[in-house]
């Protein structure tokens, strides 16, 4: 499904990615591991469009994507949950969520149809619909950019970092949505500094230091490998 081949991203002079490739087969979780700063976040903006790859190719199936502007991608299948939820605290939960679909705004019936699935994967959020975002807890913010997120129907769902800053059992329980979104048949790209919990759910996983992939291998593998076992699991 998703295909990146060779991406080196820049900041000015600064080099943060050095030739990273990865692939995401369609029905898979696969994870991202690395400490902050190595690159993980910037991946995720190059494949998203939000920054361009100076040298390298991503291919969404057969279409080609690096240069492609966000919101096209975003029309060609794949969505991206931000670090830090961004949402719009003063906005309703459900403002919030038609704006994941503006790239479907005139399509009222797709966003009817995207919105009853999030409600149904979240039924705090239909609840909570006409409340602003804001002064939801942090779990239920998490849950909102998922669903915002979802709301464009996406073949592929990235997510950075969706576990930040919330309790335990509510970070088992985003994880588990996650299960169900796969099962739903939406592939997912996960960066999670909790390798616990994202090598629970993924299939595959990569692991970067200073913007290179340093090991690759299925769940088993990972979670088997002392290095990881060291540094992410802390063994």
């Amino acid at each position: 499904m998703l295909s990146v081949e060779g991406i080196q991203t820049f900041y000015g002079t600064f080099q943060a990615l050095r030739g990273i490739s990865l692939e995401v087969d369609a029905g898979e979780v696969v994870t991202i591991l690395g400490a902050n700063g190595a690159g993980k976040t910037t991946f995720l903006r190059t494949v998203s469009g939000l920054l361009s790859p100076a040298f390298g190719t991503i291919r969404f199936g057969e279409e080609r994507l690096d240069g492609v502007a966000p919101d096209v991608i975003v029309k060609r299948g794949i969505s991206h949950c931000p670090e830090g939820r961004m949402l719009f605290p003063e906005m309703s939960v459900q403002k919030n969520l038609e704006l994941g679909a503006y790239v479907h705004r005139k399509k009222r019936s797709f966003i009817e149809e995207a919105k009853n699935e999030v409600y149904e994967l979240f039924p705090r959020l239909k609840e909570r619909r006409k409340q602003a975002a804001g002064t939801m807890s942090g779990g239920e913010q998490q849950m909102l950019a998922i669903g915002r997120a979802l709301m464009s129907r996406p073949r592929l769902l990235m997510l950075d970092e969706p576990s930040l800053g919330l309790a335990p059992l509510v970070v088992i329980s985003i994880m588990d949505t996650l299960m169900g979104i796969k099962e739903r048949g939406t592939a997912i790209l996960l960066v999670e500094q909790n390798a616990a919990e994202s090598l629970r759910i993924a299939d595959r996983g990569y692991v970067l230091e200073t913007g290179n992939v340093v090991l690759s291998g299925d769940r088993e593998r990972l979670m088997n490998d002392e290095k990881v076992k060291q540094s992410y699991l802390g063994a």
